[in-house]
Parts: C-alpha cells; structure tokens; sequence
C-alpha cells in the first residue's frame, strides 16, 4: 500500500519529537550556565561569529481551499567573516524544498525548490551585550515550479538588532524587498519582520516565541498581512561531539490570506560549528 502523504508529514514530525528529547542525546550537563546561555544566544543571533546550518522544518496546517498541509525545509546556512579588528561580514543564504499537495481546484500537487533568499549583513565587533548588523537581501528566481517562484529577482535592505540582558535574548529582524524584473506577471513588494524572544531555563533549556510576520503590499488590504502567535520550547544538545540546538515552535496564524494556512508547525535543527 502506499504511503499518503500525511503519512510521510507524521514519520516527519515523529522524527522530530524523538530528537528533541531522545534520551541517547548526550546532554550539556558539565557545562556552566552561563556558557550554555551563550551557547544558545550564538546559535540564534543571525551576527553571531560563529558557522551553523539551521534545518528548520515547517508544516503549514489548512492551506488553501482543500486545507492541504504543506511541508518546506530550510536549509539556512550561515558563515561569518572577519573584516578588522572591528567589523564582521555575515553571509545567510534560506534555500527552501517544499511538498505541496493540490491545494485548490486547478492546482497540482508540487515538490521542489523555491526562490533562494541570500542575506549580507555588516556588523561591528561585539562589545557588550548589545549586536546589530545591516547590508542588502535578494530573492533569485530559482523555483522548480509555478507554485515555488515569483519569478521576480527582488532586492532591498535588512537589518538585525538583539540585546541580551540577563536571562534573556530580545530582538528582531526585518527586511523589505521589492522586485527587479522577471518572467512573473506579477510585482512583488514585500516585508518580513521577525521579533525574537527567549528565556534561559536551567541545563540548556529555554523558551522561544519567533514569529515570522509577512506583508505582501501588492495583495488586497484583507490578504496583506500573515501574523502568526505563539512559540515553543528549545534545548542544546550534543549528537556525538557535534553541539546541536535543537527547537520546537507552533504558531497560529491569528492574522492571514483567505487562503493562508491556519496555523504552523516549526521544529529546526541548528548544526553549530563553534571556533
């Protein structure tokens, strides 16, 4: 018998679980706290000094008038370079893979690459418990289908700012693209602002609330906005001698297109290469 494509989304999401709290994880226990808050700050600070690649794995629940779920990884590499003494260059490239079942009358099911988002930020060397970082974002025409591409080459600016007072990590991201030219038939003019807020708990453990709050300006006022609200949990691990943040989100999506899914699921593997 073969496989349904929820099928597939549950083995996902079981995999998921099982990792975030599998037992043979050999876990942080010998470290102080304070080098495990910090261990959690680097690994979530998009202008942190240090190589990751974040595998983060979102279900969108209810898309479209057949309430398919739709399921896209992320790879989201990150590599930074030192400038001087007083200045970094990160690089961050979002490579998107999604299967999407028929979402609507007329529209086939699709699995394949979506548009790549390459980031550049410049940002001065840490001094305190205060970073930011600005520089140019891009979207590339490089989806493998219809559904997965604007067909746009989109540009414009980005900006990061985090604080981390104490026990907490307290910031946001943003950007705002517009497009340059393409086969698509349609203008594309949309921002992304992503606030991020995380309380440390003991032995690696924190809690985490980032939304990923779209706007496309080219739609109706009504499909505009996507507000999703809620958070999660997350805990940094070892795999092996690899440490590895791992995190778990849910968010509904109190603000969407009538066609918008009606909520998500987040769960993300951070892969962390310290210096």
């Amino acid at each position: 018998m073969k496989p349904t494509r929820r099928t597939f989304f549950h083995k996902v999401l079981a995999a998921a679980l099982a990792l975030l709290i599998a037992p043979a994880a050999r876990l942080w226990g010998a470290e102080s706290v304070t080098n495990l808050q910090s261990m959690v700050n680097d690994s979530l600070n998009p202008v942190s000094l240090m190589v990751k690649v974040p595998l983060q794995n979102n279900f969108n629940f209810g898309l479209g008038p057949n309430k398919v779920t739709q399921y896209t990884l992320d790879l989201e590499p990150v590599v930074p370079f030192t400038l001087s003494a007083d200045w970094n260059l990160i690089t961050r490239a979002v490579i998107p893979i999604t299967s999407q079942p028929a979402a609507g009358p007329g529209q086939p099911g699709v699995v394949g690459m979506g548009d790549i988002n390459p980031a550049i930020f410049l940002s001065p060397a840490p001094t305190g418990d205060r970073f930011w970082g600005v520089g140019p974002t891009c979207t590339l025409p490089t989806g493998t289908a219809p559904q997965l591409t604007s067909g746009q080459w989109s540009l414009g600016p980005a900006a990061v700012y985090l604080a981390t007072p104490r026990s907490w990590m307290l910031g946001a991201f943003v950007n705002q693209q517009w497009s340059l030219g393409g086969w698509g038939d349609r203008r594309v003019s949309t921002a992304t602002l992503q606030p991020m807020l995380i309380y440390h708990l003991p032995r690696g453990w924190y809690l985490v609330s980032v939304p990923i709050i779209t706007a496309n300006w080219e739609a109706d006022a009504a499909d505009c906005w996507t507000v999703p609200a809620g958070g999660g949990f997350g805990k940094i691990v070892k795999l092996g001698r690899t440490p590895v943040n791992l995190q778990l989100q849910a968010f509904y999506n109190a603000e969407r297109p009538h066609d918008g899914a009606d909520w998500q699921l987040r769960f993300q593997i951070l892969l962390l290469f310290p210096k």
